[in-house]
């Protein structure tokens, strides 16, 4: 496994950088299609050295799932809470259609259009214009960036989690900058998300002629009866902030394009998306053993688990920060697909609060200039109370 390491730690100066459009603009001029590396953390670097905080970048991992650059930067004031901002700047690949160029940054009217303007760099882009307001705070502020949130995650937050570990690096409260906001910014806040798990199923049988079926062994009834057990289970109906688990069939496949022969095997696919009333394992067991019944094997990868950051004064700080912005009282949820969040909650409390999602992941992804700036004031705000008040 490849590793190379940079490290740097410039002088505070003066701090310019309090308009995030600009910023937003420099990152989505750096193509960072997953998993990224190289020019887009040397542009976030250039931002945070002139603030005071000392840059830690490093590549590491090998192909498919690599190489990923990762960077983590610091800048403390003495006692006090330790404040992270946690994020990624790779972006999905961007397409074809689009209007123009996805890593050219063009404002149209009141958007930036570009790929990763709201997942996530616009999100970056504000945490990074709130912070001159913000750097006489007591305590300490980072920003865990990672280069492989959109791809495997094998080389992204863990790995940034291990170099936390073995440098006594400890956060009290993450923000994870995901964009969570659905129809208005400050509408939604996330505390929490379900786990997932996928799970690949193999029937072996014996191939033979249709003709002569008892020369054969037929995979694919057991591999039907495999199936309707596992769309039989209940998994739960939900409780008080996750909606109920669900199983779904993802794919079938034998691979037999001949009319008159019995297949040697069968395989299935299927999804798992749970809420804090299981564990990965737990499902896999469970499955597993509605498999082996019919004589198959199992495979499974479970993606991350559950997590819930209850309400409490994290989330209260947040929601009054984003009212106080925008008039709204943000719904609290755990609705959604996973993210980075599910493996940073195992160091602290972990809330996500971003841009409007819409767009990501679309053809021509746009981010309201607007939004841009009042995400600047609310992560400001949020940095203030949540260290001040602790002070």
């Amino acid at each position: 496994m490849a590793i190379i390491r940079y490290r740097s730690a410039m002088p505070m100066s003066n701090p310019t950088f309090t308009d995030p459009v600009p910023l937003a603009e420099q990152l989505i001029a750096c193509p960072s299609v997953t998993p990224a590396t190289g020019p887009v953390f040397a542009a976030l670097e250039a931002m945070l050295t002139p603030l005071g905080f000392t840059v830690d970048r490093w590549i590491t991992g090998d192909a498919p799932d690599g190489p990923v650059e990762n960077l983590i930067a610091l800048r403390s004031n003495g006692p006090g809470r330790h404040f992270a901002f946690a994020g990624h700047l790779d972006v999905v690949p961007p397409g074809h259609g689009w209007a123009s160029d996805p890593f050219t940054p063009e404002r149209r009217g009141d958007l930036l259009h570009g790929r990763g303007a709201v997942d996530m760099k616009g999100s970056i882009a504000s945490f990074v214009a709130a912070l001159p307001a913000c750097l006489d705070l007591p305590g300490t502020i980072s920003l865990l960036i990672t280069g492989d949130e959109e791809g495997a995650a094998t080389y992204g937050t863990r790995a940034i989690m291990e170099r936390m570990a073995e440098q006594g690096i400890k956060p009290d409260l993450c923000l994870v900058g995901e964009p969570t906001s659905v129809h208005r910014l400050g509408d939604m806040v996330k505390i929490g998300r379900r786990g997932s798990v996928n799970m690949w199923i193999s029937v072996k049988g014996t191939q033979g002629h249709v003709a002569y079926p008892h020369l054969a062994d037929n995979p694919i009834p057991r591999l039907v009866r495999i199936l309707a057990a596992i769309e039989a289970i209940e998994l739960d109906s939900g409780n008080d902030w996750f909606q109920p688990s669900n199983i779904e069939i993802t794919d079938i496949s034998v691979g037999n394009d001949a009319t008159n022969m019995i297949p040697g095997e069968a395989r299935a696919r299927i999804s798992i998306r749970f809420n804090d009333m299981h564990t990965g394992a737990g499902l896999t067991e469970r499955v597993r053993s509605l498999v082996e019944a019919e004589g198959g094997a199992l495979e499974a990868k479970i993606s991350g688990e559950a997590f819930l950051t209850p309400p409490g004064e994290f989330s209260s700080l947040i929601s009054q920060a984003i009212s106080e912005a925008t008039g709204l009282a943000p719904e609290l949820s755990t609705t959604g697909g996973t993210s980075d969040a599910r493996f940073l909650s195992a160091l602290c409390p972990v809330v996500e609060f971003g841009l409007c999602n819409a767009t990501m992941h679309k053809l021509d992804e746009a981010v309201a200039v607007q939004d841009l700036g009042t995400l600047r004031d609310i992560y400001a705000a949020i940095m203030r109370k949540a260290m001040v008040q602790a002070a």
